[in-house]
Formats: structure tokens, sequence, C-alpha cells
């Protein structure tokens, strides 16, 4: 952690912008530091996961109010690291006086396999779908695709619950929709069924683990304004989604990445 935080001191904040990709590939640092050290789900993990919060995830026109954030969110993030050490050091010093009797105990406790499965939630562009569906499968994933699913007379809901026992899901926003406010003028939007089912995956899986891709001009949900997706209209929206899948505590072959 004292990497972490002698990088955090050093961070110039006068010209930081939002989404700063410096930053956010600090944030994952941190997490992955933080979920190795304690665990998750864990109370202390809970307690100092604060401290991979960064930016501001809100819009603003001023580009100085995203600098006066991270400034603000850098130091809280120092302190809540160097508690976090401090409580570290002490859960070690406590383990070193347990009884012999009691590490094997300790020994016996193994990090958590995660699951190779993803669940894509897309719309009606099937390029997108097979384009992020082929690039996984090439990094050794395994995607799930709802309609590629059999039925069994369930409905749409009660198939995503089926299928949705995963680690990671791609929600693809694409804009297969229109849709305004009464009165406004039409704007393109993600089709309804992947607003609820990437509601859905926020909640079951928390938004560590939740990658939106959106492609083309798409009106983004008020609801979802200030959470961090990745544009598809870029070149580097692969790489952006393997330090995601790295950063929910995935392995990742990179030399596959930079060759997909």
């Amino acid at each position: 952690m004292d990497a972490w935080i002698e990088e955090l001191r050093n961070v110039d904040c006068s010209n930081i912008g939002r989404a700063d990709p410096k930053l956010r590939a600090l944030s994952a640092r941190i997490t992955v530091t933080l979920r190795r050290c304690f665990g998750e789900p864990s109370a202390s993990f809970d307690e100092f996961r604060g401290a991979s919060t960064l930016q501001a995830s809100t819009y603003a026109s001023d580009r100085g109010y995203y600098s006066q954030q991270a400034a603000h969110l850098i130091s809280r993030s120092i302190l809540l690291l160097e508690e976090a050490k401090r409580v570290l050091k002490e859960d070690l010093a406590d383990l070193q006086h347990e009884p012999s009797s009691a590490l094997p105990e300790v020994n016996k406790l193994e990090p958590k396999t995660l699951s190779r499965r993803v669940f894509v939630v897309h719309g009606h562009d099937e390029g997108a779908r097979e384009t992020v569906a082929r690039f996984l499968m090439q990094l050794g994933f395994d995607p799930i695709i709802l309609h590629e699913q059999a039925n069994q007379g369930r409905t749409v809901m009660e198939k995503v619950e089926a299928h949705g026992n995963v680690d990671f899901a791609v929600v693809l926003l694409t804009p297969d929709d229109e849709g305004c406010a009464k009165g406004g003028t039409p704007e393109p939007r993600a089709r309804q069924n992947v607003l609820l089912e990437l509601g859905y995956f926020l909640g079951r899986l928390g938004r560590n683990k939740v990658c939106a891709l959106k492609r083309g001009t798409v009106e983004i949900p008020s609801d979802f304004a200030g959470v961090v997706w990745e544009s598809m209209n870029e070149n580097g929206w692969k790489q952006a989604l393997g330090r995601e899948l790295e950063a929910a505590g995935h392995e990742i072959n990179w030399n596959k990445v930079m060759r997909a």
C-alpha cells in the first residue's frame, strides 16, 4: 500500500479532467490490492474500498471542478490507505500470536475461483454483440447470450436469473430505440430490456463487475449518469474491457488483448 500512497501524493491535480485514464488505472489497482489484503466480501474491504474512488462521478462543465474533487478524493484515499495499512499490520500481528493449532484452519482458506462466464446484455445490434462475444472467447471467457439459451417455458426475466450466475457482465448500449419526454424531440435510446438487465446486474454484481460499452449516439439514463462507460466508437475499447475484467479479479492475457 505504501506504493499507492506515494503515487497518490505525486498526482498533479491541476490538469485533471473527467474520466482521467491515469486515475482510473490507479483506482483499479487499489481495488485489487484491497481485495487481496482483506478479501471480498468482508467488513474491512467495505470499510476501505472508498480509497479507490479518485474522481467525481457527476458531470460538470467547469474543468476546475474535477481538479478540486480529485484533490479532495485523493487526500481521502491516502487517509483510508494509511488506516488500512495499520489495520492489516494489527491483523498480521494477532495472527502471529495465535496458537499453532489454529494455523492449519487459516491455511485451509483459499481465494474464490472466479467464473469465466460473462453475461452479455445486448439490444438489436448483432454486430456489436458478436464482436464482443468473439473478443471474450479469445481471452478464454464463456460469453452468455440470452437468446442462445433454451427457453424451457420461462419468461425472459426467469432466464436472466437462471443464467445470471456469473462474476462479470458486459452491457451494450446501442441506439436501437427512440424516445423522449412528452412533447420533446425523440433521441436514440437503448432497448428497454437492456436498461432493465443493466440495473439487474448492477444490483446483483456491483458496479465494479459490470462494464457498459456504448456504440453510436445513445441517450444515457439519468440514474446512470456519472457511471463510467466505454465507447465502442474508439479503438481502445478492448483494452478498456480487459482492464475492467482484470480489476474485477480475472486473469487476463494481455498478449491476446493486443492481438484481438
